[in-house]
């Protein structure tokens, strides 16, 4: 086999196996993510993830290009979607905490970024991964973060169940309040067209 077959290979392993524990844990069938401490499954999932990293900048590497999109036009979009989505990204998990973005125990945030979203790191993140892909103008690059949105998408249904169980009512009201992504009402308070706070609607 050659490098980029074995590192993209390398990679698909990597982001199904964390995609099916998350998936796994969303369905309740077990108790993967959040981690709430640092076990196994906390090792685990981030040994995935910072391995998963590596191996994605290798196969974009090796696979520059191959996916035959216009390079003007998608270099700029691609790097518009990583830049502005990992700077949100940054900037909510710091608001959050580095604990508590870890998926370890902690208070409930509702403040800051967490007005507009229940999951802002997420939203960036799901903007850095598209951009990515239209940086690396990479087919193999776009197969994998194709499963890699799959973590963005699902880690909100694993943690939600942890989160209700832990903060109860207080995390209910937030929840009625405020979005799990994005919507008409995060539109209207980052536009700044509300005079009201943005949670209490």
């Amino acid at each position: 086999m050659t490098p980029t077959t074995v590192a993209f290979i390398a990679g698909l392993g990597l982001v199904l196996t964390n995609l099916v524990g998350i998936v796994a844990s969303a369905l309740g069938v077990a108790d993967y993510w959040p981690p709430g401490e640092r076990g196994w499954q906390f090792y685990t999932h981030w040994g995935i993830s910072q391995a998963l990293n590596v191996v994605l900048a290798v196969v974009a590497y090796l696979d520059w290009n191959s996916l035959g999109l216009p390079r003007g036009p998608t270099l700029v979009a691609g790097a518009t979607l990583f830049v502005g989505g990992f700077a949100v990204a940054l900037a909510a998990g710091y608001d959050l905490g580095v604990e508590e973005t870890k998926g370890l125990s902690g208070e409930l945030r509702t403040g800051g970024w967490y007005r507009y979203s229940r999951n802002p790191q997420y939203v960036g993140y799901i903007a850095a991964t598209i951009g990515f892909v239209l940086l690396a103008n990479s087919t193999l690059v776009a197969v994998i973060c194709a499963c890699f949105l799959g973590w963005w998408l699902a880690l909100p249904f694993a943690e939600e169940p942890w989160l209700r169980e832990r903060y109860g009512e207080e995390y209910e009201r937030y929840a009625d309040r405020v979005p799990r992504f994005v919507g008409l009402r995060t539109i209207r308070a980052v536009a700044g067209s509300r005079t009201e706070s943005p949670v209490t609607e």
